[in-house]
């Protein structure tokens, strides 16, 4: 038997290349999407100015309401506006909170860009130059963006907490809601 020449025995035959490649594109993949994932869903960008025009409360699952009151009272915006879609916080529009104008609106169409669209109206009629949206950490990003379409002042976003066995869900929920609103609904 003759020996390999040097080199030969350290080389992969050409089928098993094509396999280490395409394990290697796969796991950069999956480390790419869950890089996407962790900054778009799970740890978006927050935080908020000392005061804002108004604060709006987007409806949906999550404590959204005692954060949004709780801002309102410690006098961070002049303005509260509480979204009673059709995944609202279940119950009527909140006591007023000394100081603070209170204004409660079913969105139309009953989602994020719906609301997204009301506040922007909002924005307009009243000269606000900066806006608050209390959401969850999945729908921030969406958010975010929605609302980038329809109002061109600063936008920062709070986020209230969610049990920990809600995230699988939401995660798979907040792509294709994330998805839709990049391709399919575009204009404000």
């Amino acid at each position: 038997m003759a020996a390999a020449a040097p080199g030969q025995a350290s080389r992969l035959r050409p089928g098993r290349r094509w396999a280490w490649r395409l394990l290697a594109a796969t796991a950069v993949l999956v480390v790419a999407f869950s890089a996407a994932t962790a900054r778009l869903l799970v740890w978006p960008a927050q935080g908020m100015p000392e005061h804002a025009d108004a604060i709006v409360m987007m409806a949906g699952p999550g404590a959204r309401l005692p954060v949004a009151v709780g801002l309102a009272r410690q006098g961070r915006a002049g303005v509260l506006v509480v979204s009673q879609g059709h995944l609202g916080y279940g119950s009527p529009c909140p006591p007023a909170v000394p100081g603070v104008r209170l204004i409660c609106f079913d969105p139309d169409p009953s989602d994020t860009r719906g609301e997204a669209e009301f506040a922007a109206r909002l924005a307009r009629k009243y000269g606000w130059h900066s806006v608050v949206l209390v959401t969850t950490r999945e729908q921030d990003t969406r958010a975010r963006i929605l609302m980038a379409r329809c109002f061109t002042g600063s936008i920062y976003v709070v986020t209230t907490a969610r049990p920990w066995y809600d995230w699988p869900y939401q995660i798979a929920y907040g792509w294709g809601a994330l998805v839709k609103a990049l391709t399919m609904k575009r204009g404000c």
